[in-house]
């Protein structure tokens, strides 16, 4: 094996072996080739991540050494690291991922928010989540609002399959209720409090400017729009209107440019306008819109 040692090595060795691996990869950003090897590791360990320093000259036995190579072996081929350990934290939760789901990124944090902030002191609210992918949005308001009844809508099964598990493992699986669906179509004769998305939004033509971790191993229907990147918001808009209740939240995460398009689907009298909400980097990153 490239690089390994002649010898048995250490937790500390395992560590520094890794991180050398990932540095000379063109792929892998330089600043996270030590985060990398560490969460990897601690798959194969299963230990803490206090522990991991705590214990660094305890020696890893071989079969330890071959999984954790295996793993490593896997991220210099460009392998996402949550697709390999199989989780991602989002919200303080923990998140089962499989190549069927996007990754939840901190990003969608702030759709969260926004919601646990707007319905937070409603009783009983009905909320929608267009797109649920892993569930990371459903599962997490349902863990942050108890009193929320959530549907979770995919038009993939086997995204359904993954936002499932998280809801089970995270305990609110008696207050999702997972639909397989285009969009809002399956529930079209229902009425939601909060229609929430992260939908796809990123535009065909801008598919190589994406890292290729993410265009090459994330699943390209929860990624890609079509030509304009604008296609979903131009039918989830429309569709939603009529599915809230007087005074409903429609809450879309959107790309980066995509403010004033987004802000034209949202201008007309049956909305009360569209507020724009950043990202830590001063990004508009999501869109709440209010019917009125």
């Amino acid at each position: 094996m490239r690089g390994m040692f002649a010898e048995s090595m250490t937790i500390g060795d395992a560590i520094a072996w890794g991180t050398s691996l990932l540095d000379e990869s063109d792929s892998i950003p330089a600043a996270r080739s030590r985060s990398d090897a560490i969460l990897l590791l601690r798959h194969v360990l299963g230990i803490p991540h206090a522990e991991m320093y705590a214990y660094r000259e305890r020696p890893l036995t071989a079969l330890q050494t071959e999984a954790f190579n295996a793993e490593i072996q896997q991220r210099l081929r460009g392998v996402p690291v949550q697709y390999i350990i199989g989780e991602q934290e989002f919200f303080g939760l923990t998140f089962h991922v499989t190549p069927d789901v996007l990754i939840p990124r901190p990003e969608t944090e702030h759709l969260v928010e926004a919601a646990i902030a707007r319905l937070k002191d409603r009783a009983g609210v009905r909320i929608a989540d267009v797109g649920t992918g892993s569930g990371a949005i459903a599962v997490t308001l349902a863990h942050s609002l108890p009193a929320a009844e959530v549907v979770a809508l995919d038009i993939g099964p086997a995204a359904l399959a993954v936002a499932r598990q998280n809801a089970q493992v995270n305990q609110v699986a008696n207050r999702i209720r997972f639909v397989e669906s285009d969009l809002l179509r399956a529930v079209a004769d229902e009425r939601f409090d909060a229609i929430m998305s992260n939908p796809p939004y990123v535009a065909d033509s801008e598919r190589k400017s994406l890292p290729a971790e993410v265009r090459e191993y994330e699943p390209a229907q929860a990624l890609f729009a079509g030509p304009t990147g604008l296609e979903v918001y131009r039918r989830l808009v429309p569709d939603a209107l009529p599915l809230l209740v007087p005074g409903g939240w429609l809450m879309m995460e959107i790309g980066q440019g995509q403010r004033e398009a987004v802000r034209a689907l949202v201008n007309n009298a049956d909305w009360g306008g569209v507020e724009f909400i950043a990202d830590l980097q001063g990004i508009p990153r999501v869109a709440v819109a209010r019917k009125r």
